[in-house]
């Protein structure tokens, strides 16, 4: 397995998904502390970062990329023109740079860091829990080694895919990305419904995660079609039938794959408004 003990890291930004790439990637010892670097403009969050995890801060993005071999832009989109005057010319040629800026394109990129190995990323918020799906795509200038450096450090996170055409992402975007929102709806309904036939909202609560943490592992496990799995727990003029009917009726199907689309159609329109500032 190649490691990343012999590169370093840099960090611009470290919020919650920057941190969840920090503490992920010192979990698996994929790498020590003294190889990471984070900056970041809050005096009481550079604090934080050293005294939870030991690795150095500063405030200075220019310096922290100084020695990098790897470079993670976890900033927020309507800083990146900032971000990337402070970075325009002082990352070094031969590193790679991770983007999990949601919206910022390739192009938009390369025009905002003057650098061309990159690579763009889009995580998922279970990401902090090491239980995120993070799809990626570089562009041909990041090396077979820089590749495998990526899957290593995204796979920190949880699952990684790597997609060749960077459309992908904003697809990424409206699936895995605003997902966990819908999914964190569907439980609070349950929850509600519990609520409703008569159980005490602690009860409920404890009822509902337990029934999808179920239900997924039992998918996994299984490795079968969820309609197959659903098929089965369908008696004919049953319970569960007369509950999928009023679920087929409402169109809740056809509503998630519109929320999906929405969020895909939503990204695609920023990712567009970026390239025209």
């Amino acid at each position: 397995m190649l490691e990343l003990e012999s590169s370093r890291i840099a960090f611009i930004g470290s919020g919650k998904m920057g941190e969840a790439m920090i503490k992920g990637l010192l979990t698996r010892k994929l790498t020590a502390p003294d190889g990471i670097i984070a900056s970041d403009p809050v005096a009481q969050r550079r604090t934080q970062m050293e005294a939870t995890y030991g690795v150095a801060t500063t405030d200075d993005n220019g310096g922290a990329v100084a020695q990098a071999d790897i470079v993670v832009l976890s900033v927020q989109p309507q800083v990146l023109a900032r971000a990337g005057d402070s970075l325009a010319g002082q990352i070094p040629p031969d590193a790679v740079v991770l983007s999990i800026i949601a919206g910022a394109s390739i192009s938009t990129l390369r025009r905002a860091l003057g650098h061309d190995a990159i690579v763009r990323c889009m995580p998922n918020t279970p990401a902090q829990v090491g239980m995120g799906v993070t799809v990626w795509t570089a562009t041909p200038e990041v090396s077979a080694r820089q590749r495998e450096q990526t899957a290593l450090l995204l796979g920190a996170l949880g699952l990684e895919l790597r997609v060749d055409d960077e459309h992908y992402l904003d697809a990424a975007t409206g699936l895995t990305g605003s997902g966990p929102a819908f999914v964190l709806l569907l439980l609070e309904a349950f929850i509600d419904a519990g609520v409703h036939v008569g159980f005490a909202r602690a009860d409920a609560q404890r009822m509902v995660y337990q029934l999808m943490a179920g239900t997924l592992q039992m998918a996994q496990e299984t490795g079968l079609h969820p309609a197959e799995l659903k098929n089965r727990v369908t008696s004919p003029a049953g319970t569960t039938a007369a509950g999928l009917f009023e679920l087929e009726a409402a169109g809740v199907r056809a509503t998630m794959i519109r929320a999906v689309e929405a969020a895909y159609q939503r990204s695609v329109a920023l990712g567009a408004a970026q390239k025209q500032e």
